[in-house]
């Protein structure tokens, strides 16, 4: 057993719900959370308490953003003007295969990974990833250079690369965009749906908070062959289990035998007195089509979301754990459910299922929209198009305004008046106007559109 005090009570709370639907395990250990009597630690000098302080120190860098290898030199602690979100990885002692799959899985810990390109140069298998962020690229140099994906084989060489963004034409097994699932695979075949996510089905292992401090052991490493284990950062997602199609170099294709990965999120810890299943339905659509929602009749604060595909709730996974919705911190997960039951005729539900699967407000049904190119992680400033011309500035910062926003700049576009830039005070308000307001009737039968921009004003 042991004690761990939070920064705050709404870190605490945080945690603790982020791990009641799914226990965490250490080192294939399930470990249950709950609270203690105890308000605040008093710490002592024995060998443990000072092992655990350096753990706890090298979380901290993390954080902080100070991160620095031992040895390392002093700029690589931090991400560096200018530095590519595009990361260049040689892979060395290839005793195993290492598929696309294998690669997004490992990467995906550190954030949104865009675009993967695979190849083979001077006899060494490589990959280029393209992350949204060169900040996340930066955690996953740091953690995974060096790192070896089996035990004592298939190592890690990661650098950055020159380019700032990849190029895919194709989806298949050597190259993937995850923002466009309408690319073809170059070969005839249907395009594949990245099948990703099945990876997160199962609990994996945490080693250690970072790898290589405090005298921790490596974090990559297989245990029983299936369990792959990644340092924990700030903004990643849960433990991380590979697939055994993974492993073996299989890809799993829908209807092909494999197991097309789960397209059912869990999310949890969201305000019961103002979430809405069409809330969830309109936030969680700027990631993917949504086709069910639950709330649960017992606890409202969790959630059941069920999107079109795996690679869709993956990407919704990505993009909205851990921002603010009404006052709490959200968390999404993979949910161990396939799909979304809706409740039986006569079952009292009120109201908390809804089905969406033929809603017109789905943002990816056409194959080819734009809408796959524009999706950007939760902002202040969002896009607004579909603008009617008698609407004027006034109108829509009043419209914000009502919506209990605040303000801060707008401006419509010059080449064209139908779309327009607004920012406001916070993420939070942008996710909260975002639900109310998009779909928003503004008469001569225009309904405003709302997204996330990756612009400011």
């Amino acid at each position: 057993m042991a004690f761990l005090e939070m920064a705050s009570e709404e870190a605490a709370v945080t945690m603790v719900n982020y791990y009641t639907p799914v226990t965490p395990h250490l080192r294939s250990q399930p470990v249950f959370i709950q609270y203690s009597n105890h308000r605040e630690l008093k710490t002592d000098n024995l060998p443990n308490q000072a092992r655990a302080q350096a753990a706890l120190q090298a979380v901290s860098a993390v954080q902080s953003g100070n991160l620095a290898l031992p040895g390392a030199p002093p700029n690589e602690g931090t991400v560096l003007p200018g530095q590519s979100p595009v990361l260049r990885i040689i892979i060395e002692n290839l005793f195993y295969p290492v598929t696309l799959e294998v690669l997004h899985q490992i990467f995906s810990k550190f954030g949104a990974v865009l675009k993967i390109i695979t190849f083979t140069k001077n006899n060494q298998f490589q990959a280029l990833l393209q992350y949204a962020d060169p900040v996340n690229a930066h955690y996953a140099k740091m953690a995974l250079d060096g790192q070896n994906i089996y035990n004592a084989c298939c190592t890690l060489r990661i650098d950055f690369s020159k380019l700032t963004s990849l190029n895919v034409k194709y989806n298949n097994d050597k190259s993937r965009d995850f923002t466009r699932l309408d690319l073809p695979t170059g070969d005839g075949q249907p395009s594949l749906e990245p099948p990703m996510a099945a990876a997160f089905g199962a609990p994996g292992i945490i080693s250690s908070p970072y790898a290589g401090a405090a005298g921790f052991a490596p974090a990559i490493g297989f245990h029983q062959a299936t369990g792959l284990s990644v340092p924990a950062v700030p903004g990643a997602l849960g433990p991380l289990t590979i697939t055994s199609s993974a492993v073996t170099g299989r890809m799993a294709v829908p209807g092909a035998g494999g197991m097309p990965g789960n397209s059912v999120l869990l999310v949890t810890n969201l305000n019961p007195d103002l979430i809405t299943p069409h809330g969830l339905f309109i936030l969680f659509g700027v990631y993917g089509d949504v086709h069910r929602v639950k709330i649960m009749f017992n606890k409202k604060e969790n959630a059941l979301v069920q999107m079109a595909d795996a690679s869709q709730a993956q990407l919704a996974m990505n993009h909205l754990s851990g921002q603010r919705l009404y006052g709490k911190v959200l968390r999404a997960t993979l949910s161990k459910h396939q799909a979304v039951q809706l409740p039986r005729e006569g079952q009292e539900d009120q109201g908390l299922t809804k089905d969406f699967s033929n809603s017109p407000l789905h943002r990816f049904k056409k194959p080819g929209s734009k809408n796959f190119q524009n999706i950007f992680p939760p902002s202040a400033t969002l896009h607004l198009s579909n603008i009617p011309p008698s609407v004027t500035v006034d109108d829509l910062k009043n419209l914000f305004t009502e919506a209990g926003c605040s303000v801060k700049a707008f401006k419509f576009f010059q080449k064209d008046r139908k779309m327009a830039l607004i920012q406001l005070g916070s993420v939070e308000e942008a996710i909260q106007a975002l639900i109310e307001l998009h779909n928003h009737d503004l008469g001569e039968n225009h309904h405003l559109r709302v997204s996330f921009s990756k612009s400011t004003i």
